[in-house]
């Protein structure tokens, strides 16, 4: 039963969005159901709710990814590359109009 039960929350998105207290209530559901045991409910647990947070980091990096790709794409600068640019006409700026002493 709980590899079943492992297998149907780390598919798709539903490991995903398990905070701590779902995956305790789902937990402790099954507990009562006597379809577990307290110490599986322990282990069960600390793995939803680590799978829950390596499936947000990943797509976070697949956003991220898709992003840049998008921004490249789209000639689209960023605020670095404009930060840059300021900086550089600023020296420019300066060496052409140097300060009158």
């Amino acid at each position: 039963m709980i590899d079943l039960l492992r297998k149907t929350l780390y598919m798709g998105l539903g490991a995903l969005y398990m905070t701590k207290e779902k995956a305790e209530q789902l937990v402790e559901d099954l507990v009562k159901k006597g379809e577990v045991s307290t110490d599986e409910a322990k282990t069960l647990i600390s793995e939803l709710i680590q799978k829950g947070e390596q499936q947000k980091e990943e797509l976070a990096q697949f956003i991220r990814g898709e992003m840049e790709k998008r921004r490249f794409d789209l000639g689209l600068v960023t605020k670095k590359d404009l930060e840059r640019l300021e900086q550089r006409i600023k020296e420019l700026e300066e060496r052409l109009n140097p300060p009158v002493t």
